[in-house]
């Protein structure tokens, strides 16, 4: 490699590490303002003697170690799909992995799309904690101001929400650099407050975690779900792996936010064992006077980018949704012409904001919300490792021997904090459960809905080749120009075609049948995004193909026919497309009132025509009638 390209790609090594600090660690870089107050407050009735101090302390260094360096950062980085990660690039590997029809995928599946659901609860709790934990900042400054607070976290979040139909092409090179000074902050601040009692120190030695247990028995082992906040915003880091590689983030989390991290928290604990007083917030505590007003400023600014990211990811995590089939088409918006990740869905977007001021109202502040903050962290991490395990045996053919024990470990801790969690169900952690069911109700609805019409509609569908040799002998008038009817079968005649042949009784100079299907890989290359298979009588059966991450544009993927000898010229191209209108009944493949959810969920999906970006004035929608 020459010196030049050397010095390029460090630079752009240089500029994703810095970039990735502000997306992937926006999360877990503002658990520190609320982590180490929680862990002593009054749910868990843990006393600040230096011995549990040093004991919670501990629990949190090797939990950062443990669960986010070497399950997240290093292990399940390993587990990904082409570069993807997230919950949903696992479930596709999964099912690369799995039998139709078997067992293992019949556990597994839902087993995924449960944690995707999970994902959801997390992205409506992360904006309003986070943004509350800042701005309670204020009641530091002056207790008076505690009034303000809600309504101050309710006008931030609102414009948070606002901006989204903005985009983050705008303010996404200032994540990074924000981002960056607030872990610089995080570890000066932690570094002042350890000066001043560097033997907190000893709380690096995992004999203070055990020895916390040993003492406070039943009552540390609850107090391991305040622990848990302080790795909230790992699956992000899986998540957002395909937007900057492994070797960004790897440098990034190594070598400034763990440190970062480390040193605030071991701050607050020597401060805490200085003056106990400071327990109220103790990460506000660590500022001297002069400086609170511009880090409260600061705080504020970075749970605005930790909830940004949440909310990009949520999108993300929809999209790759309804190209896996699982949830129906919506509308989505593309906020940036360079950079394809980087899209808006209104739908997602208002529903997430009023969830959001729900909890902010209903909850009135950080420590409330910390009750229902965890649950669904903690059984996104267990499914990971259960999912992550059957993809490096099975696919990746990684030794039983070698998995097993790491995916053992992992699954002991993962399940060790969802028990500790559990305890919070009753006090708000039914939330993001609930959610979280929901979600995963309607996932699996549509999925089945789908199957289910596909065998409603597939009695009366006519093999293609008999149609062909009935056309030829009997040939009905074609008129110029070419129809595309789009289906979701690969074989038989689609609907639509039919209905325009028995209505209209013509057919055009050239017929295709084109249907869209989605891999289970991020992207498509161009050279395979197309198959044509020539049909006598001028028909072709055309087959578009698409990663889960990729991008529908149909008219731009039947450019590439040319190669193959079938070009397509869009003014005199027709686009046919059938549009049912679903009766549910009472049939033995779907309760009735899944039946009347799915028909519900079919009426408000986005259409075809902009989903597929294919003009609307080339479309002709053809209605059909299904009894479900």
């Amino acid at each position: 490699m020459s010196s030049s390209n050397a010095k390029t790609t460090k630079q752009s090594t240089l500029a994703l590490t810095v970039a990735a600090t502000g997306v992937v660690f926006g999360d877990i870089g503002t658990s520190p303002l609320y982590t180490m107050r929680e862990a002593f407050g009054e749910r868990y009735g843990m006393a600040a003697t230096p011995d549990n101090v040093l004991g919670v302390l501990s629990l949190i260094f090797w939990a950062l170690i443990i669960v986010v360096t070497i399950k997240y950062v290093f292990f399940m980085m390993r587990a990904n799909n082409r570069g993807e990660g997230g919950m949903m690039a696992l479930l596709a590997l999964v099912l690369r992995a799995t039998r139709r029809g078997s067992r293992t995928r019949w556990i597994l599946i839902p087993l995924g799309l449960f944690g995707a659901a999970m994902f959801y609860g997390d992205g409506i709790i992360t904006p309003a904690i986070s943004v509350l934990s800042a701005v309670e900042g204020l009641e530091v400054v002056a207790p008076a101001l505690r009034s303000f607070v809600v309504p101050l976290t309710i006008v931030i979040v609102i414009l948070l929400f606002l901006l989204q139909q903005k985009g983050t092409a705008s303010v996404g090179a200032l994540f990074g650099p924000i981002t960056l000074v607030w872990f610089g902050v995080l570890a000066v601040l932690g570094g002042a407050s350890i000066a001043q009692n560097p033997g907190v120190f000893a709380a690096l030695s995992p004999s203070y975690a055990v020895g916390f247990f040993v003492e406070n028995r039943f009552a540390g082992f609850l107090a391991m779900g305040a622990v848990v906040l302080a790795i909230t915003g790992t699956e992000g880091i899986y998540t957002d792996m395909g937007h900057f590689g492994k070797k960004p983030i790897r440098i990034a989390w190594s070598f400034w936010v763990l440190p970062a991290l480390v040193l605030n928290y071991f701050g607050q604990g020597a401060l805490i064992l200085r003056d106990p007083s400071g327990l109220a917030h103790p990460f506000y505590h660590l500022s001297p006077a002069w400086a609170l007003l511009p880090i409260i400023g600061l705080a504020t600014l970075a749970t605005v980018i930790a909830s940004q990211a949440v909310i990009s990811g949520t999108y993300s995590l929809t999209r790759q949704a309804i190209q896996l089939g699982y949830c129906p088409r919506m509308e989505i918006f593309h906020t940036s012409e360079s950079e394809i990740g980087q899209i808006y869905m209104p739908w997602i977007n208002w529903s997430l904001l009023v969830a959001v001021l729900i909890l902010v109202v209903g909850f009135g502040s950080s420590s409330n919300l910390a009750s229902a903050y965890g649950v669904a962290v903690t059984g996104m991490m267990a499914i990971d490792t259960i999912l992550a395990f059957v993809v490096v045996t099975t696919l990746w053919k990684w030794s039983k021997w070698i998995a097993a024990p790491l995916a053992i470990v992992f699954l002991v801790i993962d399940l060790s904090f969802f028990s500790a969690n559990s305890i919070k169900l009753v006090h708000g952690g039914w939330f993001p459960i609930a959610v979280a069911i929901v979600l995963f109700t309607l996932f699996t609805t549509w999925y089945r809905g789908r199957r289910v019409l596909t065998r409603q509609l597939a009695p009366g569908a006519i093999g293609i080749e008999p149609f062909v040799a009935s056309i030829t002998q009997h040939p009905p008038t074609r008129v110029p120009g070419t129809a595309v009817f789009l289906t979701h079968a690969t074989q038989g005649v689609p609907h639509a075609l039919l209905h325009n042949l028995n209505h209209n009784k013509v057919l055009h100079e050239r017929i295709v049948l084109l249907t869209v299907r989605t891999e289970d890989i991020p992207h498509v290359p161009n050279e395979e995004r197309i198959e044509i298979t020539p049909l006598s009588g001028d028909f072709y059966r055309v087959i578009v193909n698409y990663g889960f991450k990729d991008e529908p544009d149909v008219p731009k993927a039947l450019e590439l026919g040319k190669a193959y000898g079938l070009e397509f010229k869009m003014m005199e191209t027709s686009f046919f497309l059938s549009q049912q209108t679903l009766v549910p009944k009472l049939g033995k493949d779907m309760a009735l009132w899944r039946e009347k959810i799915f028909a519900v969920m079919s009426r408000n999906a986005s259409s075809a025509t902009e989903f597929f970006n294919i003009p609307a004035n080339r479309v002709v929608e053809l209605g059909t009638r299904v009894e479900l």
